[in-house]
């Protein structure tokens, strides 16, 4: 069954599955919404307002590892994954289709579309142009929410597909991945400020800068197949080959993994802790910044 299930489904298609009643143990939609405290913008507040027919609210700040060193949304274990989810109604047969209010269309729910992948459940899709284009296609929205029933599901996590500091360390000395970064090209350079105030812009060496918005056209959907190979060709980036990705805090940077995902790289990882963490144990010399040559 899971063979059966596509990466994206399209605004259409789950309108038709909210229509037919066919919302339940069986199919879950999961409002992933998550913002920088910068944004001022409160998504589980913007949930209880309105969110697609039949939602549930994901909370990565919730479903997270209890002590992460002053970290933002570290990674879960199976089990805090598993619990979960559970309560959310998920079970092992499943399939969830995860979207987001961001105004670019996708921002936050390829990570939860990730970590579910991550924790062993491949039935999982992601809304195709997300809550943007719901809106704009005057799909219904409502405020009305029923906890669902919690089901069984079973988490085991595939630990490979998850990087760390040490990961990324040795990596820059053997160059045996590449590594793409979501950030905006002003925070990689180190032009533009970071959006957290105990961290500063820039990136470590050997990384590759794709903006996670590239990914997405006007609409809020994912590029066409034939798009994303020229993107990652264009950034001198091998799909074929290793690929690690890397951002502020673990979110955008599964944008990336999207991309390539639909371009058959099933196996792309994640640093989790990315230049949050980066910035806070590197030492100078492995922080390169604009700002640096000013100076």
């Amino acid at each position: 069954m899971a063979a059966q299930i596509r990466t994206l489904v399209s605004a259409q298609w789950l309108l038709e599955a909210v229509k037919n009643n066919q919302i339940g143990p069986k199919l879950r939609i999961l409002d992933a919404s998550w913002y920088l405290a910068k944004t001022q913008r409160d998504p589980r507040a913007e949930f209880a307002r309105a969110h697609i027919p039949g939602a549930s609210y994901f909370d990565i700040d919730v479903c997270c590892a209890e002590s992460a060193e002053g970290l933002d949304h570290m990674l879960p274990t199976p089990e805090r994954f598993s619990e979960y989810v559970t309560e959310l109604g998920i079970g092992d047969e499943t399939h969830v289709v995860v979207y987001d209010t961001h105004e670019l269309g996708a921002f936050s729910a390829p990570r939860v579309w990730w970590m579910f992948r991550l924790f062993g459940h491949d039935m999982v899709s992601v809304l195709d142009g997300g809550m943007k284009l719901w809106r704009r296609s005057d799909f219904p929205l409502t405020a009305e929410h029923t906890p669902p029933e919690p089901q069984e599901f079973t988490a085991s996590m595939k630990t490979s597909w998850v990087k760390t500091y040490e990961d990324i360390l040795d990596n820059i000395r053997t160059k045996g991945a590449q590594v793409v970064d979501a950030r905006s090209a002003g925070r990689f350079r180190g032009t533009e400020p970071e959006p957290r105030d105990d961290v500063l812009p820039g990136h470590y060496p050997g990384t590759i800068n794709i903006p996670f918005s590239s990914f997405l056209n006007e609409s809020g959907k994912m590029l066409p197949v034939e798009d994303l190979a020229k993107l990652f060709r264009a950034a001198g980036v091998d799909v074929q080959k290793p690929l690690w990705t890397t951002c502020g805090s673990g979110v955008t940077a599964c944008v990336i993994i999207l991309g390539a995902h639909l371009l058959g790289q099933s196996e792309s990882c994640l640093y989790d802790g990315s230049w949050t963490e980066w910035f806070k144990k590197a030492p100078s010399e492995y922080i390169i910044s604009a700002q640096d040559k000013t100076n």
